[in-house]
């Protein structure tokens, strides 16, 4: 799963894989997460999440237990180190992304500074 630069490699769970696959299931044959980072939110960027079946050359494709995610070239820098995860408690189901270079995050749980 190396993304074929100096970043550290991005990784995704046992439990989004498994979120991802569930939700997979009933879109088109060969769909995909797409992951994205955005300008904007409530502290500086946000992350963006898609269904996809287009993939671009210079996305990097992580693969777990069925599960594909794609996270385009520039977004990867924005989240070297990054764990992709999946959270169900009493408030919300979420995939939730734990960034190590995050220094501020909101509460909404998908904005966040660097």
């Amino acid at each position: 799963m190396a993304d074929g630069n100096d970043h550290p490699q991005i990784t995704l769970t046992a439990r989004a894989a498994k979120r991802i696959t569930d939700i997979m299931a009933g879109e088109a044959d060969g769909s995909m997460l797409r992951v994205a980072v955005l300008g904007g939110g409530c502290s500086g960027f946000q992350y963006d999440f898609q269904i996809t079946t287009e993939k671009a050359d210079d996305d990097l494709v992580i693969e777990r237990d069925g599960a594909v995610v794609l996270i385009d070239e520039m977004s990867q820098q924005y989240m070297p180190g990054a764990e992709i995860d999946f959270a169900d408690d009493i408030i919300a189901a979420a995939f939730k992304i734990n960034n190590p270079i995050a220094t501020a995050g909101c509460g909404c749980g998908t904005s966040f500074s660097i």
